[in-house]
């Protein structure tokens, strides 16, 4: 796949490599190796094959092609841990991967050691490409740290007591927002898309013009509480505010409510990686499918906001502001601080569009097993802007695309309402 890398080169790259990978072993050290082991559904993966799958992109496309002499790991591993890199040959079932009970966790974390040691000491000498590639798997780990993270949500999901990852006291909830405030967005033809320094992956290009015709963004995301309201006026049971597929959806799986919320003894709780706590209804909700907060935004006489409208709105503010991951310990969104203005463009809850994940006008996909990172997953998406607070800090920007199938929601996925003007 193609990146830019053009401030990623200097001896940072080493200190941030080094940082990146500390914080997945810090984010699997509270699991059991049966917690490490064990795939809750298709869509996840266990969080022993996280570390590995990382360290195979490193071992592969680095170490492999790059450093003369290298030797590696354990040459079976190649099998076990490549995700979908068709050029890279046959691999083990995806919906399998819960099935590798061996190599131990021990083992996976023997192996990152023993990677990481010999990317350090090549990375002196590797030549622009190769440090290309260690920027790419520092970004690659980045995405795998979030999915790491709600993949172990999901699987503890599934116990009904309920585990807490990290234990963690709960504050007094924050004040409940006042209501929406409509922020008029930029009009008339503008453009979208990464065009200059710093590191972007190849689907965020080429920049292009975009039309924006009159609109608005409201200031903020929904919130639990108002999602609440939705539920009682009977938003999961009245076919008029779906779309067809999700209303089939909501039939067939028999959905109420966001995932990972709970009714005990009469009131709702949401379970996160605390444990299972009150709903704070100022927080945003989350973990709600695309067609849920299409549903919502019908249901408020709204719509979602298109990519291109949420990306230029988002251009003025600093991507590696708001609630984002930090290091390794509980996470959750946060209520919306008070202000004027959009507020919370970054962090939080991952901000649904109404856009599809669909290659930009120029678009080529890059030569090799790397160019399969993107490109061929652009079909039947539905584009997310604006990080979440299992982000990595610094890891989004403006035209970052995240992307999910509109049925998909164990990430932490939230929405904000927009409107025609």
């Amino acid at each position: 796949m193609a990146a830019r890398v053009d401030r990623l080169v200097s001896e940072p790259l080493r200190d941030s490599f080094a940082q990146c990978r500390a914080l997945s072993v810090a984010l699997t050290a509270p699991l059991s190796d049966a917690d490490a082991t064990v795939q809750s559904m298709a869509d996840a993966s266990p969080a022993k094959w996280h570390l590995a799958h990382t360290t195979w992109f490193l071992e592969t496309f680095i170490l492999r092609d790059h450093v003369a002499g290298y030797a590696a790991f354990d040459p079976a591993f190649a099998f076990l841990f490549n995700s979908y890199y068709e050029a890279e040959g046959a691999r083990h079932s995806r919906t399998a991967r819960g099935l590798i009970s061996r190599p131990s966790l021990d083992r996976i974390l023997a192996w990152r050691a023993y990677v990481d040691a010999a990317i350090l000491d090549a990375l002196p000498d590797l030549d622009g490409a190769g440090r290309t590639l260690v920027a790419l798997g520092i970004q690659h780990e980045q995405q795998h740290q979030e999915l790491l993270q709600t993949d172990i949500l999901h699987l503890f999901a599934q116990n009904p007591t309920f585990p807490a990852l990290w234990a963690h006291p709960r504050t007094k909830p924050a004040a409940m927002p006042g209501p929406l405030h409509w922020i008029p967005g930029r009009t008339g033809i503008t453009h979208i898309g990464h065009d200059g320094d710093g590191f972007a992956f190849d689907c965020e290009g080429p920049r292009h013009a975009v039309l924006l015709e009159p609109h608005a963004l409201a200031d903020r995301t929904i919130t639990n509480g108002e999602w609440l309201t939705f539920i009682d006026d009977g938003g999961y049971a009245r076919p008029d505010h779906w779309l067809s597929d999700g209303w089939a959806w909501v039939q067939s799986e028999r959905i109420v409510a966001p995932l990972h919320w709970h009714q005990v003894d009469g009131r709702w709780h949401g379970f996160a990686l605390d444990g299972l706590h009150p709903l704070h209804p100022a927080a945003p909700v989350t973990h709600i499918s695309h067609y849920e907060a299409d549903a919502y935004a019908r249901w408020a006489g709204a719509r979602l906001p298109t990519e291109p409208e949420w990306e230029a709105a988002a251009e003025a503010f600093d991507p590696t502001g708001g609630n984002q991951l930090d290091r390794a310990g509980p996470v959750r969104p946060r209520a919306t601080l008070p202000g004027t203005g959009l507020r919370a463009m970054f962090g939080d809850v991952w901000e649904w569009t109404s856009s599809a994940y669909l290659p930009y006008p120029g678009f080529r996909t890059a030569p090799g097993a790397v160019g399969e990172y993107n490109g061929k997953f652009m079909s039947g998406q539905a584009v997310l802007k604006g990080g979440s607070c299992a982000t990595p800090r610094g890891h989004v920007r403006a035209s970052y695309r995240n992307f999910f199938y509109p049925h998909q929601r164990w990430q932490f996925t939230g929405l904000r309402l927009a409107k025609d003007l």
